[in-house]
């Protein structure tokens, strides 16, 4: 006697790796990273923004320190937001290599000392170099508790806002574009949403407040672009090296927290986004016309 054999039934015990949630994230893993960078951290600044710090909606004033409350207001949100989206992502569509990969850029610390001391050197040389174009006078020699308070505050940076943001739009999202789209697209739109990603802050303490005018976040959305471009250029020239695009980011930063009004006393706060605005288009171009647009993109990478 001959028995027939069931007919084949598909198991449905394991779920199908490209539906569902994971699967979209597979399938999509740059807007899944935008959307969730965005997501969490404006979810985080929500309270920022409503407090008394912002549009004073919320009665309570955020603690400060140091004259600002940017560690209790801003940091959670900006770690929640960039970083923690890449690494989830990262983990769900590439797993441990990917994750590998991670880790190997962002400990990619032996990259040469003239790299080094090119991002020490000139971010303030040509920030203040932007800064005497812009009418200040000057500039004073920063004092001696300046100068000691410098590489110190640099570190701190490197802890806070470059951990907090770089891992997420250079690290992950870079790469990802340039692959795709090539190395001009690619900065333009990095830069324009890193530059949005910040929006919500503008109606707080951190960007001015609620009554802050409208062309301060149009004028730092042109400087992210224009900074991306600087910012490409030395990602792709020192072979990713994370570390090195973190200094040249917080280079920035830690010059107007710490050295900036001590030098050009008599300029006004706006005069930062304008003295910003102006030395990263400046090198924007320069690198742009240097590269030919290319901003160290090697040749034979696969989106050629």
């Amino acid at each position: 006697m001959t028995v027939q054999a069931p007919p084949h039934t598909e198991d449905r015990s394991t779920p199908d790796p490209r539906t569902g949630l994971r699967g979209s994230i597979r399938r999509h893993p740059l807007t899944w990273f935008f959307a969730l960078a965005y997501g969490l951290s404006w979810a985080a600044w929500t309270p920022y923004v409503l407090s008394e710090n912002g549009l004073g909606i919320w009665h309570y004033a955020f603690p400060g320190n140091a004259g600002t409350t940017q560690l209790l207001g801003v940091l959670p949100g900006a770690y929640l937001g960039p970083i923690a989206s890449a690494l989830l992502v990262t983990g769900i569509t590439e797993g441990r290599a990917g994750l590998r990969t991670w880790r190997a850029r962002m400990t990619k610390f032996r990259v040469g000392l003239r790299w080094y001391l090119l991002v020490l050197l000139s971010v303030p040389a040509a920030l203040t170099l932007a800064s005497v174009a812009l009418g200040g006078r000057g500039p004073e020699l920063p004092s001696a508790l300046i100068l000691a308070a410098y590489l110190p505050g640099l570190l701190v940076q490197m802890v806070t806002t470059g951990l907090a943001e770089e891992p997420g739009w250079r690290e992950f999202a870079m790469p990802r574009m340039q692959h795709r789209y090539g190395p001009l697209v690619a900065t333009l739109v990095v830069g324009v949403l890193w530059g949005a990603w910040h929006l919500p802050l503008f109606l707080t303490d951190w960007g001015g407040g609620p009554h802050v005018p409208a062309y301060v976040p149009v004028e730092f959305i042109a400087t992210t672009i224009a900074f991306s471009a600087v910012m490409t250029w030395v990602f792709n020239r020192s072979g990713e090296s994370m570390p090195l695009v973190m200094l040249l980011h917080t280079g920035v930063n830690n010059y107007f927290s710490i050295a900036w009004s001590d030098m050009f006393p008599r300029m006004s706060e706006r005069d930062v986004g304008h003295a910003l605005l102006l030395a990263t288009t400046t090198a924007a171009l320069i690198l742009l016309a240097a590269t030919r647009g290319r901003l160290g993109l090697p040749r034979r990478h696969p989106h050629e």
